[in-house]
Formats: structure tokens, sequence, C-alpha cells
């Protein structure tokens, strides 16, 4: 596999793996939030999600990584708190919860997030949610040979700020391919600088976590349970996406988009969906 500053490069061979393990991470998070619902628990997502790998004959890529006990990663945000923990968590009504799923298909790891209301929810937890899904599509659209990765995070700072809300700076997305996490790093946010152009045949995870608050998080004692630092509302939605010569102008990203648009190389069987917010 070539590289360029660090980065892959994949060919078509292997952005169709790509492609195909990111099929199966929208169908399993598909069916992750058909359950969502009130009095529901967290560990009903491990046991849908193990259960769809095996049925896929593929492996879970968060399950062991440097010790996570889990399939997915399962964050449930509440008016009083939010939290990304191991633990198992029962769903109360208003809540939202964040879902980050991955499996490795033929040696390659499909990466995506996304963030479902449990039962109605607030007004403010409905337009976190929107916010940061449209932030999403907006980094996407900078994400093009040629353009400098920051860019992407620029777009989605600006798109984020603008609408009060705030980007975490801790996490930021990245490359992926045979490994989850790959060079370039992709802030939501600008860091300033420059960071590195984009080529074609790259794949990169943009991930925005967005935040009703301040952007600060704390990660507890268990090192896996984090928590917004005021404990206010957060929201995560991602895409892997990449860039290829000779398939479109766009970039393809691998899943679902609110509003299907022809110049979007999108995968196959994917369910198409109005937005998730129209569940508020």
């Amino acid at each position: 596999m070539k590289k360029y500053q660090g980065a892959f490069i994949k060919n078509e061979r292997e952005i169709a793996c790509l492609r195909e393990a990111n099929r199966m991470v929208a169908n399993i998070l598909d069916a992750i939030g058909d359950i969502v619902k009130p009095g529901e628990t967290t560990m009903r997502f491990e046991e849908l999600a193990r259960d769809m790998c095996a049925d896929y004959k593929v492996k879970p890529a968060f399950l062991g990584y440097y010790g996570y006990p889990h399939t997915p990663h399962a964050a449930r945000s509440t008016s009083r708190w939010s939290t990304v923990s191991p633990l198992p968590r029962l769903l109360e009504e208003g809540d939202i919860v964040s879902v980050d799923m991955g499996v490795v298909f033929e040696g390659f790891v499909g990466d995506a997030a996304r963030t479902f209301p449990v039962g109605k929810v607030s007004e403010e937890a409905c337009k976190l949610m929107r916010v940061t899904e449209e932030s999403l599509y907006v980094g996407i659209e900078q994400a093009r040979a040629g353009n400098d990765v920051y860019a992407i995070g620029m777009a989605v700072q600006n798109y984020v700020e603008a609408a009060g809300f705030n980007v975490v700076r801790q996490y930021v997305g990245h490359g992926v391919g045979a490994k989850m996490h790959e060079k370039p790093e992709v802030p939501n946010y600008h860091p300033g600088g420059r960071g590195l152009t984009l080529r074609n045949g790259m794949v990169i995870a943009i991930e925005p976590m967005v935040t009703a608050g301040s952007y600060e998080v704390d990660v507890l004692e268990d090192k896996w349970t984090a928590v917004t630092r005021d404990r206010r509302l957060a929201a995560h939605f991602e895409h892997s996406v990449s860039h290829y010569a000779g398939r479109a102008p766009d970039p393809e990203h691998f899943g679902p988009r609110p509003e299907p648009d022809d110049n979007w190389l999108l995968t196959e069987q994917v369910k198409m969906d109005k937005g998730f917010c129209s569940r508020c």
C-alpha cells in the first residue's frame, strides 16, 4: 500500500473492501436505531451488534481494542450529564444516545456513528443532533483531493459554532483502512497552520462530536468513561469517506445521506432516511 506523508493510499480493491465493511456497519446502526426506546439498555445494543457481526462473519473492530470490553461504543446524554462508558446504561425518556460501531472485513475497518433520540426529547437535544449531523456533511464537502485536511475541521467548527454549540477538541477523526486509526488526524476544528493535503485514494473517518455547552471533556478513573466537563448534552455522527481518482468529482462516503444527491456515490442496499432527527 502506497503512502503520502504517512497516510496510506488505497487502491480500488481496498476501497471496495472498506465500502463493504461500512455497508455492514450502516446496517448494524440501522438495527440498533430500531430498538432505541425508553427502558432499553445499552447492553442490548451489544448483543445485537455481536449477533449481526456473527451473521456477517466479521470481527467487531472495537472489541478488545486497547482492552475495550464491548462491540459498539454507546454514549448516553441526559439533561444532567453526558457519558461514554463501557458499563450498561438504562435509557430514559428524553435521553439521546450515540452509538459508534466498527467491523473488520477482509482486513479492512468500517467505522461510523450516529446519535438517536430516546422517546421524546427536548428542543435543544433535537437541534443538537440536527446540527451535529449537518456539520458532518458540511465537513464531507471539504474532503476533496487537493484540499487541506484542516479545511474539514474549519467548516465543521464554523457551522457548529454559528448554531450556538461547541466542538470537542480532545477527540478527532482519523485515517482508516487496515488499521482503525491511521494518519492523518482529522480535527473537527481548525487547530491553526496547515495540515496534510488530501490525495486520491485516502480514506478518512470524519466524526464531529458536538456539545451543548463547554467542549471540555473529562475521563474518569476507570480510564474509559468520558463525560462533558459541564455535564451538558453531547452528540456524535461519523462516516468514513474516500476520494478515488476516476470515480467522481465529489468524495464518496460510506453511509446513508438524508437527501441523496446523484453526485454522491453511496453504498448500495443502505437504508436511506429523511434525517435521524425526524424521530424527535
